[in-house]
């Protein structure tokens, strides 16, 4: 089921008054309701792969609480590798099995010998990469005695499934949400306006800038032979958009759609574009998969406290192993190196940590320094997002030589200039609010009631006029 659908427009309203008049009785009546609700939501795609959300489920559940009266440290490994292995097996299957065969088999065939292995027609199950980080968080909490495992599966099940957060993120940690789901909740009005201004916010960035952006970004890379570098070019920047507004747009209609409900979910995207170095994106950046990495790899592997070899070696193997996770393909691994190659000089000089807060904090424009900063990242972050785009290596490959070429310094007119006004708003908008939690969140605070709403209301029928083909997110196929 999308955000951005019918369906979704019908299921909320219903879940939610069902949580709030009728399931209002008990903390594990709006659970349960919560469990039913996001199984029905997940079961809409694919009712078959419930079987591995609950399986999951199980396995983490029954691990944690053996963990904690398992008094041999030994024993207690073996139960958190049990649950790494079975939550990474499963993944591992399901989104990498193809591509290890296929690499195996070309790695024997370079040396002449023939290998035979048959690919799998494998359906990858939405959201998998995210459900199975977030119990892997719960199991590696207990382990480590940060959080006391629950006996209670019901609301252990609700944390796992919640249909907001379920199949795109933001990835959230057990010690965080699970907690929320022993606690009364009580409507509030204000937190419901607040998340309906969100869920709002979300869908502009989805419909109108991402889909739109999305038609002549396929359009371009699908066919980058025949564009000039130009064209290409303005792909690469159509695609950053896309990316950005589909994804920071689910977390944004995740997180509103989480406070209709009392809970509250982790900021996942803080404006990254507005970045004045590849250290401070990376921090702004799908927030919910950089911390889990440095919290759940970087550290373990040593993270800051070895020599500076210990901690560039750290550094490209989280991004290397971001961008694996991202696909399984060489160019996901590609980008995740190259990002790796944009970080590693900030750590040295120790600039990693320079910029903390937003750019322009408390003004209203940013100094000629930080303009050409923020254009710098912004250009690095583009050119890495080609080998994110392409179907392949050899469609990255080709697709830079293609911009190096002296067709650059033509003009392109492939894009309506309807769409240059529509982003140019959107920026405009998000650099307004950028010191919220979203751009639109004290945006108008101080306005008459009529004139606010009437902002609403202009966002919500751009929505409808502006809005493109319903598209899926693309991070459903992660």
């Amino acid at each position: 089921m999308l955000f951005n659908s019918l369906d979704f427009a019908i299921f909320l309203p219903i879940v939610f008054l069902l949580y709030w008049f009728v399931a209002n009785r008990s903390i594990r009546l709006q659970n349960a309701l919560i469990v039913v609700a996001s199984y029905v939501f997940y079961g809409w795609w694919d009712w078959r792969f419930l079987s591995l959300v609950l399986f999951s489920t199980l396995v983490d559940f029954l691990l944690g609480l053996r963990m904690n009266v398992e008094p041999n440290d030994l024993r207690r490994k073996g139960l958190l590798w049990t649950s790494i292995i079975v939550n990474l097996g499963f993944l591992g299957f399901f989104k990498y099995y193809n591509f290890f065969l296929e690499n195996f088999v070309d790695a024997f065939s370079l040396f002449g010998v023939k290998v035979n292995g048959s690919s799998l027609n494998i359906l990858l199950p939405v959201g998998i990469s995210f459900y199975t980080f977030q119990t892997l968080s719960y199991t590696i909490d207990v382990y480590m005695r940060k959080l006391e495992p629950t006996k209670d599966f019901i609301a252990f099940s609700a944390f796992v499934s919640f249909f907001p957060q379920l199949v795109a993120g933001p990835i959230e940690r057990a010690t965080q949400l699970l907690p929320q789901f022993y606690s009364k909740r009580t409507f509030d009005q204000e937190r419901a306006i607040n998340g309906l201004r969100q869920i709002l916010w979300g869908l502009f960035k989805k419909v109108v800038i991402a889909d739109n952006c999305a038609e002549y970004a396929d359009l371009i890379f699908n066919n980058s032979a025949d564009y000039s570098g130009s064209t290409l070019v303005l792909g690469a920047i159509l695609f950053a958009f896309q990316i950005y507004g589909d994804f920071s747009g689910y977390s944004d209609i995740a997180i509103g759609t989480s406070r209709l409900f009392g809970f509250e979910l982790m900021k996942n995207f803080d404006f990254p574009y507005f970045s004045r170095d590849m250290a401070e994106f990376w921090r702004r950046w799908h927030i919910s998969l950089s911390t889990w990495f440095r919290d759940y790899l970087y550290v373990p592997l040593g993270g800051s406290r070895g020599g500076m070899r210990m901690r560039i070696q750290n550094t490209f193997i989280i991004f290397i192993v971001s961008g694996f996770w991202h696909g399984a393909s060489w160019n996901f691994i590609a980008w995740g190196f190259l990002n790796a190659l944009y970080f590693v000089p900030l750590l040295v000089s120790g600039a990693n940590r320079k910029n903390l807060d937003i750019v322009a904090k408390g003004k209203m424009l940013p100094s000629i320094k930080e303009v050409l900063q923020v254009f710098m990242t912004f250009a690095l972050t583009v050119f890495a997002w080609i080998f994110f785009r392409a179907s392949d290596m050899d469609h990255a490959f080709s697709y830079i030589s293609g911009i190096l070429s002296t067709s650059l310094f033509t003009v392109s007119h492939i894009v309506p200039g309807t769409l240059f006004l529509l982003i140019s708003v959107f920026v405009l908008i998000e650099w307004i609010g950028r010191e919220g939690a979203y751009a639109i969140e004290s945006i108008g605070s101080n306005w008459s009631r009529p004139v606010r709403y009437t902002a609403y209301y202009g966002l919500i029928i751009s929505i409808f006029w502006f809005g493109g083909e319903e598209q899926q997110f693309i991070y459903f196929q992660f």
